[in-house]
């Protein structure tokens, strides 16, 4: 962005000066000053009348010059630092269970949580995001990736029962929590969606808790469906682990509520910094003074107009 003003607008106070100046004072007394004043200053005739503006011009040039006109251009250097955000979605066989939407009762429950993760996806716009599908298995379906239409690709792409019908929440976890740890991101967050109680794993909720606490990736956990299905204390007992928060969602509108309140509390971190460049034109008035005076001063002592 560029603006062009006068670094010292003041000068042009001078102006009414000069002509009061010009017009009332004796030509004597400002001679002590500049020798040449009376040539400057001298009375106007019929044939010198013409020289006035070449007179006028140097004056207003160098008052111009005195402000110094500048460009004043402006750069901005925008560092977006962004997240490292892996997404744990459940995909047992329970995911298949409908009702969760009032308003589409006949959607089952994977579709649903697909949709609104979509949406998560999409608004993190500086954020580098993977994706883990579990079940009776665990298997990372995305890396850590900026490229988002590859990854809604993939999301859409995900099925219930592709990686079995039972439920390793802390296994899922667990690889989850061990491609973040290598991640260099100053800031790691890892979502944990499900809708059921761990049956499958072959860790022990002890490591897994205490695996969380070791590595410094915040974790979000969010129970869907009922609380009789979810071990609703061993997942707040892993959110507040990992520095995060337990959610529980009872119906869709729950649920978007949940991912948009996390997207909402993990912004992206957004520094500017701003440095402006200064172009100076000065020495076109100031070039355009000294032409007009020697003009002036030429035809007013060499050629004698106006004598």
């Amino acid at each position: 962005m560029s603006q062009f003003s006068f670094e010292f607008p003041y000068a042009f106070l001078l102006l009414p000066i000069f002509a009061f100046c010009i017009i009332k004072c004796p030509a004597k007394s400002l001679s002590i000053y500049l020798p040449y004043i009376n040539v400057l200053i001298g009375k106007k005739s019929l044939k010198s009348r013409w020289l006035d503006f070449i007179k006028w011009g140097a004056v207003v040039s160098i008052i111009i010059a005195l402000a110094s006109p500048v460009k004043v251009t402006e750069y901005k250097n925008v560092k977006k630092e962004g997240r490292d955000i892996m997404l744990i979605i459940d995909s047992s066989r329970s995911m298949l269970d409908r009702g969760f939407d009032i308003n589409n009762p006949t959607k089952d429950k994977f579709a649903l949580v697909t949709d609104v993760v979509d949406k998560f996806i999409r608004d993190r716009k500086n954020d580098r995001i993977g994706l883990i599908n579990f079940a009776s298995s665990v298997f990372i379906a995305s890396p850590l990736t900026f490229d988002k239409k590859y990854l809604l690709d993939i999301l859409h792409k995900q099925k219930v029962g592709i990686a079995g019908k039972r439920t390793a929440i802390y296994d899922a976890l667990l690889q989850g929590l061990y491609v973040m740890h290598k991640s260099e991101a100053k800031s790691k967050i890892v979502i944990l969606l499900t809708d059921g109680i761990d049956n499958m794993s072959s860790i022990k909720f002890t490591d897994i808790v205490n695996f969380v606490k070791r590595v410094g990736v915040k974790l979000y956990t969010i129970g869907i469906g009922s609380n009789k299905d979810l071990e609703v204390p061993k997942l707040k007992a892993l959110a507040n682990a990992g520095g995060g928060k337990f959610f529980m969602a009872t119906n869709n509108d729950a649920l978007k509520k949940i991912y948009n309140s996390i997207d909402k509390s993990e912004t992206s971190k957004i520094k500017t910094t701003s440095y402006k460049v200064y172009k100076y034109y000065y020495y076109f008035p100031l070039m355009i003074t000294i032409i007009l005076l020697l003009i002036y001063i030429y035809f007013k002592s060499v050629k004698g107009v106006a004598k």
